[in-house]
């Protein structure tokens, strides 16, 4: 269940006009799974969708759901990165984040944290000790976000922004709660603040409950299904969790929920996201997204040599029971 949160009857309400165009789905297709950093389980929910449909966008991992037991929580060691920015929401749980540029904090459940890797970042995120001693449910995302060709190389940045910080809007007729993450929806904005621009939303809908999102009509529009089942899109596309659907043109993002769920799932939860294609070329290489070999070429020696900076000297480590 997400840990932010509220009434409807309480919330802002969002409405399509009647001349609005829900968008058709291009394409579904469902994430496989993997391991990510020290071996924690993710569902690569890119995987099989062409790097034109997902412009600006490049990676999406759904970090769990899972229920660890004591002494299981992983995270990922020391690592750098290099143009691009990450966007991490932890939907259950708890992160530590620390990187060389001075950032660094908490990220708890319902939280999100917003890093603009730029010039050259090293950086880590690992459960807190107390936590990998107890376990827990963990869940979460982590989304590369690319910046355009001429802000590969600003500065580094970091924002830590907690559950608090969210805007949350609802549907009509109270059936849905829309967490505004980041960008703004129907002039609704979120505290995630990108290079890029782009619109990123955590969607609950109650079951039965159908929801018209109204999208900006130069935004891509892509929507993941974290947990429960419904349909998507124009013509009502069956749509369950670990499921990606690509949209097509139009004015909204229509979603709705089977009214029944099964006993674990009690809602549809559905990240969606979209932003202007930036329509670069794109050369990635582990840690490093450019917009070419040389330039991948320059982020390895640079980072051999150094130049993302240090590790602090009070850096925190994976803890292990």
């Amino acid at each position: 269940m997400p840990a932010a949160t509220a009434d409807p009857l309480t919330l802002p309400r969002v409405s399509a006009s009647a001349q609005a165009r829900p968008r058709a789905v291009t394409s579904l297709t469902t994430a496989p799974t993997g391991y990510e950093g020290e071996g924690f389980p993710v569902h690569r929910a890119f995987a099989g969708v062409s790097p034109a449909d997902l412009d600006p966008f490049i990676h999406l991992d759904q970090m769990g759901e899972i229920e660890y037991a004591p002494g299981e929580p992983k995270g990922t060691p020391w690592h750098p990165h290099r143009g691009f920015e990450t966007f991490t929401y932890l939907i259950d749980g708890q992160f530590l984040h620390q990187d060389s540029n001075g950032g660094g904090g908490t990220i708890n459940d319902g939280g999100t944290q917003y890093m603009t890797a730029g010039d050259g970042i090293l950086h880590i995120e690992t459960p807190p000790e107390h936590l990998v001693m107890s376990g827990g449910l963990f869940h979460g995302l982590q989304l590369w976000i690319n910046l355009p060709r001429a802000k590969k190389r600003i500065a580094p940045a970091y924002q830590d922004l907690q559950g608090q910080d969210l805007t949350m809007i609802t549907s009509a007729d109270g059936g849905a709660i829309i967490r505004v993450l980041a960008g703004e929806i129907d002039g609704h904005a979120g505290p995630g603040i990108s290079h890029t621009p782009l619109a990123l939303a955590h969607v609950t809908l109650a079951p039965g409950a159908q929801v018209d999102i109204p999208w900006r009509a130069d935004f891509n529009a892509l929507a993941y299904a974290l947990a429960g089942s419904g349909a998507v899109g124009a013509e009502g596309r069956l749509f369950r969790a670990g499921q990606l659907a690509v949209h097509g043109a139009g004015d909204t993002i229509r979603i709705s929920a089977s009214p029944r769920q099964d006993s674990r799932t009690p809602s549809l939860e559905v990240f969606v996201l979209g932003g202007v294609p930036l329509r670069e070329p794109i050369v990635q290489y582990g840690p490093f997204v450019m917009s070419s070999k040389a330039e991948v070429m320059e982020a390895f020696e640079d980072f051999q040599a150094g130049r993302f900076g240090r590790i602090p000297a009070n850096a925190i480590q994976p803890f292990r029971a």
